[in-house]
């Protein structure tokens, strides 16, 4: 007996294996840091297109996310287009973003009332196609949403960049849970640059490499990003050396 609707389990698993075929079709890009000792790191050169990278805070950060943000941030200023951020917390800074290059023209800004609604707008902005990346802040990332997460960006050819935010410290465990992600990256604040003078230096992070498929984990003590989104690199204590590698990339 035939039956009315089609059946939801069919018609989920078409709809991967479309995403699967097409991004096998799709020839891989990535987006390079400009930095080789980052890069080197990264399956391609840099963070893939057609995936989902995921970010967080340390320390102190874990909850206001504001590193983090800003690394976040200073990738999407490196890509070309129109950039869509998704958010439940009407506290992102704009004048902030727009320091390391990602510029208030480029960014399309949806706020929703519900984490469910942000995820929701993600995933159905990483479907649409043509953005230069798209960016959600998600307090939880479970498995199964990150999954298909990753199938629409694979099927869009989409970077999705996910900042982790919990309202308490408590609940920055749950980073250690494991998702899809192709890449988890967690972005903690040092002591800033020292200046041959009394004054404020420019900004220093941490930034580990929890997670990479096909590579291997890492950390790097690197400057914040400039004005373009580029980031430098700090010498490894002991060489002698007080000159930071800057990255040469700029989109």
């Amino acid at each position: 007996m035939a039956q009315n609707g089609a059946n939801p389990i069919i018609t989920d698993l078409r709809d991967r294996i479309q995403h699967l075929e097409s991004a096998v079709a799709r020839p891989k890009m990535v987006l390079p840091f400009g930095v080789s000792e980052i890069d080197e790191r990264l399956p391609g050169g840099g963070l893939a297109y057609g995936a989902i990278h995921e970010f967080a805070g340390g320390g102190a950060g874990s909850v206001d996310g504001a590193a983090a943000a800003l690394f976040v941030a200073g990738v999407a200023a490196r890509t070309k287009g129109k950039v869509v951020w998704c958010l439940a917390r009407p506290d992102l800074f704009a004048p902030a973003l727009a320091q390391v290059g990602l510029h208030p023209d480029r960014v399309i800004y949806v706020e929703a009332i519900r984490e469910e609604y942000v995820l929701e707008a993600f995933e159905e902005a990483l479907r649409f196609g043509g953005l230069a990346a798209v960016v959600a802040e998600l307090v939880r990332l479970p498995m199964v949403a990150s999954r298909r997460l990753q199938l629409a960006a694979e099927g869009s050819g989409t970077i999705g960049l996910v900042i982790r935010r919990w309202r308490r410290q408590t609940e920055a465990g749950d980073f250690g849970h494991p998702t899809a992600a192709t890449t988890r990256w967690r972005i903690s604040v040092l002591p800033s640059e020292q200046l041959p003078v009394p004054g404020i230096g420019r900004a220093r992070w941490l930034a580990e490499l929890i997670r990479v498929k096909a590579g291997e984990s890492a950390d790097f003590e690197i400057g914040a990003c400039d004005a373009q989104g580029r980031i430098s690199l700090f010498p490894d204590a002991g060489n002698g050396s007080d000159q930071t590698r800057r990255s040469v990339h700029s989109g």
